[in-house]
């Protein structure tokens, strides 16, 4: 079959591999019909995962249909159309068993290399490097799905992949960090990053009720998107963002804030330079600004919601302005298996439709091209979706 490998830093290629095999009982292989690139691929992308290795095969946002099904799985038939989130769960542990599916103890195999970094594991990622377990991802044209009786969710005929394709990641992500606000009436929540993530994160916090959300980037068609999604926008190479923050505010600040930017932050002045400089010697392996732009703007009592991907260390954090204001901070991959019900039920009303975030459909031959238009914002790029089998034009 063809897959898109990582090959070194800022390199991809579609490569011809094996095609995959049952190889537990609880294993399904996926015919992919439509899969995407996402923001946290460009992590991979840009060489910042050193547990990457080349001929890895990446994607983490895939759906399709099920060719083949191990003897244990018995959720889904054969033919049948569905949607693989992103974090594999076995279903049983003690965290999935309490609906912190991307937390699973039973899913990655290489746990010993994330207990050694972050002192327990996450759950294994398809796609996401050896570290999150070295599976394959399905920027493919068929895919393994490990722990398929639990991870696999069906979708009604009815609905186009266009509208349920990111309910993979992306839409569960921008709502979990939505919720992760415990926005009340009333309302005003800001957030970083205009990105898909960022996107999904605007719509889902007028789903849960905010009266305001303020939308923080600087690619006009990024902030012309969250616009039409009725968010009110900062372009902070316009203004200096906390300054504008509190004067919308009446001086108050937002009453939560949502970085959906994360490790690769485009830092402004001398502290976007030392991040740049101390990550590209390996002293940071993180770029935090607007971590600690976020944490500053928040009102007292507030909460900082962090659906961006970091990997490691960070500094200068203004933990003094953290505990001192009394804010909660919530974070975490996303536990894709709790949302997917609730976000069907959205689209199926009517209430939302996935697919507005789409600006390029390419086959999978074209990824590499793919990549770098998304990479460096070119074309109007906003999102990217790749179609298995589809002719180059």
């Amino acid at each position: 079959m063809k897959a898109v490998c990582w090959q070194g830093t800022n390199k991809v290629g579609v490569e011809t591999v094996p095609d995959p095999k049952i190889i537990n009982p609880r294993d399904a292989i996926v015919k992919i019909t439509s899969t995407a690139i996402c923001g946290s691929d460009l992590h991979l992308y840009d060489g910042f995962n050193p547990t990457m290795q080349p001929g890895d095969i990446l994607g983490h946002e895939f759906m399709g249909e099920v060719v083949d099904r191990g003897s244990a799985v018995k959720n889904v038939e054969i033919g049948d159309r569905v949607v693989v989130p992103f974090t594999i769960s076995c279903g049983g542990c003690f965290f999935c068993q309490r609906d912190l599916w991307s937390l699973c103890d039973n899913s990655n195999p290489n746990a010993w290399m994330a207990e050694k970094l972050m002192g327990h594991s996450p759950s294994g990622l398809f796609g996401y490097s050896q570290l999150t377990g070295g599976y394959a991802g399905g920027q493919a044209e068929y895919a393994r799905v490990p722990f398929a009786d639990v991870g696999l969710f069906k979708i009604p005929p009815e609905l186009p992949d266009e509208q349920v394709l990111f309910f993979t990641d992306i839409f569960p992500t921008g709502y979990m960090a939505a919720e992760n606000c415990h926005i009340q009436p009333g309302d005003t929540v800001a957030i970083w990053g205009c990105g898909p993530v960022g996107q999904f994160a605007i719509r889902s916090a007028f789903l849960l009720g905010a009266e305001r959300v303020i939308a923080i980037d600087r690619v006009p068609e990024r902030l012309a998107m969250a616009k039409a999604g009725k968010a009110e926008v900062l372009n902070y190479e316009e203004v200096e963002v906390g300054e504008a923050l509190k004067e919308m505010t009446g001086g108050i600040g937002p009453d939560s804030v949502i970085d959906a930017v994360g490790m690769e932050a485009h830092g402004m002045g001398l502290a976007g330079i030392y991040d740049k400089v101390k990550q590209a010697v390996r002293l940071e392996t993180d770029r935090p600004h607007v971590l600690r732009q976020a944490i500053v703007a928040c009102r007292k009592g507030g909460t900082v919601s962090v659906p961006g991907v970091y990997t490691g260390f960070v500094d200068k954090m203004p933990m003094g302005a953290f505990m001192n204001k009394g804010l909660t901070m919530k974070t975490g991959q996303t536990h894709v298996h709790k949302y997917l019900p609730k976000l069907l039920e959205y689209v199926q009303r009517g209430e939302i439709d996935p697919a507005f975030v789409i600006t390029h459909h390419l086959p999978l031959e074209q990824a590499p091209h793919a990549y770098e238009i998304f990479k460096h914002k070119q074309d109007n790029c906003i999102k990217v979706v790749l179609k298995p089998g589809q002719a180059a034009e």
